[in-house]
This record gives structure tokens, C-alpha cells and sequence, in this order.
């Protein structure tokens, strides 16, 4: 459906994105993940020809976005991060304006018109001016604006943003709904919310795809990191020193603190430089420094983990 080729994209002096290519096949929800300024906003403003790539090549369906940027942008439905909205304008009268943009007309307008504002939860307030919308309406009705011609791809630049936790629910769950009937794009820099979202995540930093795979699939490439948590009584002065004294051993990759939640108790992070299991040595290096030790454990690198080290290093 979506293939990207040695994708690069320069703003003067300043490179975007760096020979990115993938592929994203009919019918998947893809998570497009990264910090802010990582390169995911022009990628998908690429993809949707909204701008000009510096190099490499993008087709959709078979088309290429340069070539044949008109018939490529029928395909897709597209909800930017600030999605624009005219408030004064009943919400049902913005989206028939809207589907006469994408060029629906006649009876095919009106069944569309009813079908989008029934999947987006509008019916309430279709009568509604956009204007008084709350922002979880708002968001809904820019929603109901990129299916209104029944795209066969869904893109989503920070779709939640803004939005209150239930909102937030009320909107995922609408996003995995359209992804039984199309291929979605989910932009964010947000972790959990790619992961309730998503089949696929593919994880930019500094303009390069640096992972792409199913959420456990990334957790499983990385089983191979091994992770200690080290648990003290003591306060941050102690957990300084303790890093310090770690940092400085041949068998430490990084030592970095760790929140616990429990006042006068410290915790650390250790990644090992190698595979080895360094239990026995933190407990050594902890009794030959006198640290009161109350934990040491073996950790999993989850998601969290992954996706920290991914785009830190």
C-alpha cells in the first residue's frame, strides 16, 4: 500500500530525515513513534504530498506522490495535529462542505454524511456550531472530516493531544474501530499511546528509522539486555554515590536512578556491560561499601526501556 525509499528530507543546513524506508502493507495500524523534532510530522506531510521530499522516492497504492500527488491524495484522510475547523459553521454543514471539497455529491454524500457521523459519536451534536464543541467533539468531527470520501488510509498526527484521560480512551477505541476497515498511521511521541493502539510500531530518532516491529517484537530484541535493579535505604545523596562507584566498574554499561515511592529508599538501574547476571557482584560492592541493601533483582526491559534507549543513545 505505502512504500518509502531512501527517504530524505533537508530544511537548509538542517536534515529531517535521513534515507528512512519502510513499508506499510493494506489494512495494518501503524504506530509512528519518536521524541518531539524527530522527523514524524515530515515524514507523514511526505507521504500525504504536502511537501516535497529532498531525495528518495514514495508511492501509495502503486502511485507516486510526485508524480501523481492528485490521484494519491484521494487515498487518504488526514487529521494534522492542529487540525483546522471553521467555528462557525454547523458541524453537519462543515462536513457536507468538506465532502464537496473531495469532490462526494448527490446521495453518495448524504449516506456518507450519516455513516461518519454515526461511527464518530456525533449525532448528538451535528446540529451543533463547531465553534461551542468541546475538545474531545472537535477532535471527533476532524475525524469524521478525513473519512467523509472513505479513504483507504487514515493518517493521525497527535490525535490526542489536548484531550482529558476519558477522551483520550473514547478516541483510541474509535481509532482501532476504522482500523478494521482501513490502514491507519498513528503519529505520537506518547508511548502508551501508540501501544493501545497500534499492530506495528516503527520508532524514529534524529530523522532514522531505529526499530519497526510489533510492540513485543521490540520487547523480544532486546531480551538480551541485562537489567538490575538495585534497591537501597538511603537518600539521593547516597544514590549519587552509588552511581558514581557503579559507573566506575568494568561491568557497568550505565547506572541511572530510579523513583520507588517509598521515602528513605533509593533505587538504581543497572544495565551490564555484558549478558552476565551481576547479582552477586552489586551484593559484594554493596557490602564492601556499606550500602544498606533491601532489593536486588533481575529486571525486564520493557517497552518503556526500549523505547528510551532507542532514541537516547
Amino acid at each position: 500500500m505505502i512504500e518509502v525509499k531512501n527517504l530524505v528530507k533537508r530544511f537548509g543546513d538542517i536534515e529531517a530525515l535521513r534515507d528512512v524506508s519502510f513499508s506499510i502493507p493494506k489494512g495494518q495500524v501503524v504506530g509512528f513513534l519518536g521524541p518531539n523534532g524527530a522527523g514524524k510530522t515530515t515524514a507523514l506531510k511526505i507521504i500525504t504530498c504536502y511537501l516535497p521530499p529532498t531525495s528518495g522516492s514514495v508511492s501509495v497504492g502503486g502511485k507516486d506522490v510526485g508524480e501523481q500527488s492528485l490521484e494519491v491524495r484521494k487515498t487518504f484522510g488526514y487529521v494534522p495535529e492542529n487540525a483546522p475547523l471553521y467555528h462557525d459553521m454547523l458541524v453537519v454543514d462543515y462536513l457536507r462542505f468538506m465532502g464537496q471539497l473531495r469532490g462526494v455529491a448527490g446521495s453518495r454524500l448524504e449516506g456518507r454524511l450519516d455513516r461518519v457521523i454515526r461511527q464518530t459519536g456525533l449525532e448528538e451534536v451535528s446540529g451543533q456550531i463547531v465553534g461551542t464543541l468541546s475538545k474531545g467533539f472537535r477532535q471527533r468531527t476532524c475525524l469524521a472530516q478525513a473519512l467523509i470520501h472513505d479513504p483507504g488510509i487514515l493518517v493521525l498526527d497527535e490525535p490526542t493531544v489536548g484531550l482529558d484521560p476519558n477522551q483520550i480512551v473514547e478516541i483510541r477505541s474509535l481509532i482501532r474501530e476504522l482500523g478494521r476497515e482501513r490502514t491507519v498511521i498513528f503519529s505520537s511521541h506518547i508511548l502508551p499511546e501508540v501501544v493501545a493502539t497500534c499492530d506495528r510500531l516503527l520508532v524514529i530518532h534524529r530523522g532514522k528509522i531505529v526499530a519497526d516491529g510489533t510492540p513485543s517484537e521490540l520487547e523480544q530484541g532486546s531480551e538480551h539486555e541485562a537489567l538490575f535493579s538495585l534497591r537501597l535505604r538511603g537518600d539521593d545523596a547516597l544514590a549519587h554515590a552509588a552511581r558514581a562507584v557503579l559507573d566506575a566498574t568494568p561491568w557497568t554499561a550505565t547506572a541511572t536512578s530510579q523513583h520507588t515511592g517509598v521515602e528513605g529508599e533509593v533505587g538504581l538501574l543497572i544495565r551490564a556491560a555484558g549478558s552476565e547476571d551481576v547479582r552477586e557482584r552489586l551484593l559484594g560492592l554493596a557490602g564492601e561499601k556499606g550500602w544498606p541493601v533491601l532489593e536486588v533483582s533481575r529486571d525486564r526491559m520493557n517497552l518503556e526501556r526500549v523505547f528510551h534507549k532507542l532514541t537516547q543513545e
